[in-house]
């Protein structure tokens, strides 16, 4: 749900404790709303009814694995007080153009992903085609980006409409009254493990920390003044409740779709599985209601993605600094003429998103990682980085690369 980021804001003075100044809540904010978008929704939905309450195991590998991604890559650009791709650049000649490009790449898929989310939204809410529902919500988006005043209105009323989502979810988890125990017992003990599961894990995980998100959050640090190292304690802080924050509303809503599932719904069948969920356990007003927090969790998802996506090339010349504008309706543009020609589902094309942002993950968390564990050329002032969270990020590098690896056969079959 993100949108533009304010300007920079004065950092609170600390007494005592760690002082939380607007711009680190503002980047928290920024990185849980942009992972809790249509996505986010589509992609536990899917997975929940496909794996059932095998499900659950990947989730706790995904809340584990975000943690020390996000804690890394936090840290690393936090400390640097650097944006990623020209940190990149320093480390790697090259590097920062890879990342930049990588990035902008899966931007683009989340962008197609979430604009097909605004039409799922709307024909959820009103009834319109998803493919007229992606054509306005793309329009309305471009017109946002222009008026800076509409789009600050419009994150004031998302965030009524977030606890409106958070509340429908609780209320649908328990009125479906979901298996809580089967959830439990295969979060540690699944019944299978195979390359469906794989794919789940790498999707919710690049729906999650993959792409633009996780970096969305800390790029919004550097530029607000308060990246460095004395702000370590607050980035570590703010890094890890925004992983909390998906992983609460990401377990309340597999219980939800769980309830149903257990219940004997197929809501696979229904062009879209997650109103049909809310259908089932709330009726047609819980359907109209699931229509507009998904379509304006979508619409701010596209304004996030294209902004943040486009802010890792700005800063490689200025006459794009000076095009930024230009280039993110551009981006819009290009994301909704793939969605148009792709032929491709609506979910399927959310559930590609995540996938492929997951593969692309561990290009982006390795630089930084070597950024972290080198000794010449120091990039973090003379910060000492602390080993644990070197061994965690390593552990969480080498498993995101296998399991991508893993995944990779599931991609080609989403795609065809």
């Amino acid at each position: 749900m993100g949108d533009t980021p304010p300007a920079p804001t004065k950092v609170r003075p600390r007494v005592g404790r760690i002082a939380i100044s607007s711009s680190l809540l503002g980047a928290m904010f920024l990185m849980a709303t942009s992972a809790i978008g249509p996505g986010f929704i589509t992609q536990t939905t899917t997975f929940t009814a496909e794996l059932g309450a095998t499900f659950a195991v990947a989730i706790l590998i995904s809340i584990l694995v975000d943690i020390a991604v996000q804690l890394n890559i936090w840290r690393v650009i936090g400390v640097a007080n650097t944006r990623a791709q020209d940190l990149a650049n320093k480390v790697v000649p090259g590097a920062g153009y890879l990342l930049a490009a990588l990035i902008v790449f899966g931007g683009l898929i989340f962008n197609v992903g979430n604009l097909a989310g605004t039409g799922l939204g709307l024909n959820a809410m009103v009834g319109f085609d998803t493919r007229l529902g992606a054509v306005l919500s793309a329009v309305l988006a471009v017109v946002i980006l222009a008026v800076k005043r509409l789009g600050v209105a419009l994150d004031r009323i998302l965030v009524v409409l977030g606890v409106a989502m958070i509340a429908l979810t609780v209320y649908v988890a328990f009125v479906s009254q979901p298996p809580v125990g089967e959830a439990l017992r295969q979060a540690v003990l699944p019944e299978r493990f195979g390359a469906d599961v794989f794919l789940a894990t790498v999707t919710i995980i690049g729906g999650t920390v993959g792409g633009y998100i996780t970096y969305a959050g800390v790029h919004r640090l550097v530029e607000a003044g308060q990246g460095g190292r004395e702000n370590v304690r607050a980035i570590t802080q703010t890094s890890v409740t925004g992983i909390i924050v998906t992983g609460v509303m990401r377990v309340v809503l597999f219980l939800a779709i769980l309830g149903v599932v257990a219940g004997g719904a197929d809501i696979l069948a229904s062009a879209n599985p997650s109103a049909e969920a809310f259908r089932q356990a709330a009726g047609e007003a819980g359907v109209r209601l699931f229509g507009v927090i998904l379509w304006a969790a979508a619409v701010s998802s596209v304004i996030g993605a294209s902004y943040t996506s486009i802010s890792f090339v700005t800063t490689f010349h200025p006459w794009l600094e000076k095009r930024r504008g230009l280039l993110v309706t551009v981006f819009i543009g290009v994301s909704l003429a793939i969605l148009l020609l792709s032929g491709q589902a609506p979910n399927t094309l959310l559930i590609l998103a995540g996938a492929l942002n997951g593969v692309i993950l561990p290009v982006g968390l390795g630089i930084l990682l070597w950024v972290a564990a080198r000794r010449s050329g120091d990039l973090l002032g003379g910060y000492r980085y602390p080993r644990w969270l070197i061994v965690i990020g390593v552990a969480a590098w080498a498993l995101t690369v296998y399991m991508a690896i893993g995944s990779l056969g599931g991609i080609a079959d989403l795609w065809q």
